[in-house]
């Protein structure tokens, strides 16, 4: 059974097109028109073992909210729709991950109820083109359109590239642990018998 879907939206300040494959080897095709944020998105391909295919023409002469938060909507949308009805799905997922002299920390839900916790204390306002307070947008909107309890932690960190690419890593693994199947799941891991 292949886990994939396509996803498709434009409005008059972007253009997205975004292919996701859950089981994948880690293949990316993305540009975004923001290389720090292009740089993220592969990461979280690599990381989690997921094939995505991103193009975006967005309004960055404006500045890079527009196109990353429409990117985090895109995306949540085609993680759900390749989800299909989560049957046999771990579901939950969590990973701790070190980055240099940073620690991250990523623990999901796929349990169809959006909530975003975040925390992560960026010292400065950029990072290569992106705005470091679009991370939260990004992830806001993320779980939102895919119905996903998400909670991101910085527990301790200096460089806020590092900061940022150990969240986006850390998010990777923790989705690819919640998206496996287990064989001893026959339905959907939860007691009202629905996600």
């Amino acid at each position: 059974m292949s886990r994939t879907a396509v996803i498709e939206r434009s409005t008059k300040e972007t253009k997205i097109k975004v292919e996701l494959e859950l089981d994948g080897s880690g293949e990316s095709r993305i540009d975004t028109g923001i290389g720090f944020f292009d740089h993220m998105l592969d990461g979280f391909t690599r990381h989690g073992l997921f094939d995505l295919t991103a193009a975006c023409q967005g309004d960055i002469q404006v500045d890079s909210h527009h196109t990353i938060e429409d990117m985090g909507i895109v995306l949540g949308t085609v993680i759900r729709e390749a989800l299909g009805d989560k049957k046999g799905i771990v579901r939950y997922g969590s990973c701790m991950l070190p980055m240099d002299e940073t620690l991250a920390m990523c623990a999901i839900d796929l349990s169809g109820r959006p909530y975003l916790v975040f925390d992560a204390p960026f010292r400065g306002q950029m990072v290569g083109g992106m705005d470091t307070q679009m991370a939260h947008e990004f992830f806001y909107a993320i779980s939102y359109a895919a119905g996903m309890n998400l909670h991101l932690k910085v527990l301790y960190g200096e460089n806020d590239h590092h900061m940022m690419e150990a969240l986006f890593k850390a998010f990777a693994k923790a989705l690819d642990a919640a998206t496996r199947f287990d064989p001893r799941i026959t339905d959907v891991l939860s007691t009202k018998g629905a996600l």
